[in-house]
């Protein structure tokens, strides 16, 4: 069927039919809303290169929670900023770590909230690296028995999920193990399982205060150029155990989620990276972009590209947007 018969633009003449015919839709129960935890009592301070992001104490996290659960978003990303950082990242495993801590009172004022908890050395170690650093490089094998203790400690402080980010090989099947021999067997892993070590993490480290201090993380984060890659780590982290695959960053990847989303059944996520939000929330304070709209075309095109989650800075402000729009 050709013109003049078929005229595409009849669907598109007003917001009620475009809202009908609609492909994509994006609610915020879908949203994951990242957060970062400091030690002390009524702690918040802006992260300089992330504005509206905050690293806050426990208390002030169970507040902004709170309010994430009211406007629909139902799940949280909690990362820890430890008081002190030492070789092995002893805090994150510590039964009373600045997440351990977090978590459980969120538990108690929050009760119906989705706590995931990334599982991860790198915010806690002095060298900035995800692992135990022999001979000058990360030891996959020790570091993954760390990383066990680490995401037991989470389950054992009340976490509804943990998330292993630091891309060791084998690390979704000990912790899958260790969850399962002390009682953890309902509790779901989403494993980081195609992160790309990217250049869009640099306000995330400057938030969590953790940039390497020697080298970078390219001999275990995955190269930009590779696809293929991507969908053997993926399987890998299937057979291990893994209840939810993810992509990160999001942006620069959408082939990728794409990708897993035809090959794989496993619920989706995709990480809209902190390097993404800062560079929006940038041009929208320079009056170059409408923020708003560019927010909402960047997530729409992530949930096109195939992801079932999307975590993201923006979850906030997206929610807002979306629940005005069902008004």
């Amino acid at each position: 069927m050709y013109f003049p018969a078929y005229r595409p633009r009849r669907l598109r003449k007003n917001e009620r039919l475009r809202e009908m015919i609609a492909e994509t839709a994006i609610s915020p129960g879908e949203l994951v809303y990242p957060m970062f935890v400091t030690p002390g009592k009524g702690e918040k301070a802006e992260v300089s290169s992330m504005p509206g992001i905050y690293k806050q104490s426990a208390d002030n996290i169970v507040k902004e929670a709170l309010e994430a659960e009211k406007l629909g978003v139902n799940s949280i990303l909690l990362f820890g900023i430890p008081e002190k950082k030492d070789e092995t990242g002893s805090e994150g495993y510590d039964p009373n770590g600045v997440v351990q801590r977090a978590v459980r009172e969120l538990k108690k004022k929050a009760k119906g909230l989705v706590v995931i908890t990334d599982v991860c050395m790198c915010e806690y170690t002095s060298h900035g690296h995800c692992g135990i650093i022999k001979g000058g490089e990360v030891d996959n094998d020790e570091t993954i028995e760390y990383l066990a203790k680490m995401a037991l400690s989470h389950a054992e402080a009340g976490a509804d999920m943990v998330a292993p980010s630091d891309m060791m090989d084998g690390r979704v099947g000990v912790i899958r193990d260790v969850l399962d021999e002390n009682g953890f067997e309902s509790l779901p892993i989403m494993a980081y399982s195609a992160k790309y070590a990217s250049s869009f993490y640099g306000p995330f480290r400057d938030a969590a205060e953790s940039p390497p201090q020697f080298g970078d993380r390219k001999g275990y984060q995955m190269d930009r150029r590779n696809v293929r890659e991507a969908m053997r780590e993926i399987t890998l982290d299937i057979e291990e155990g893994a209840d939810i695959i993810m992509i990160k960053p999001a942006l620069s990847y959408l082939d990728v989620i794409r990708a897993a989303r035809e090959e794989f059944d496993h619920p989706v996520a995709a990480y809209n990276v902190s390097g993404e939000y800062s560079m929006v929330k940038a041009a929208g304070r320079m009056g170059w972009i409408d923020e708003s709209e560019v927010m909402m075309e960047i997530l729409t095109s992530i949930k096109r590209a195939g992801a079932d989650i999307i975590i993201t800075y923006h979850a906030l402000e997206a929610a807002r947007i979306l629940n005005r729009s069902r008004k």
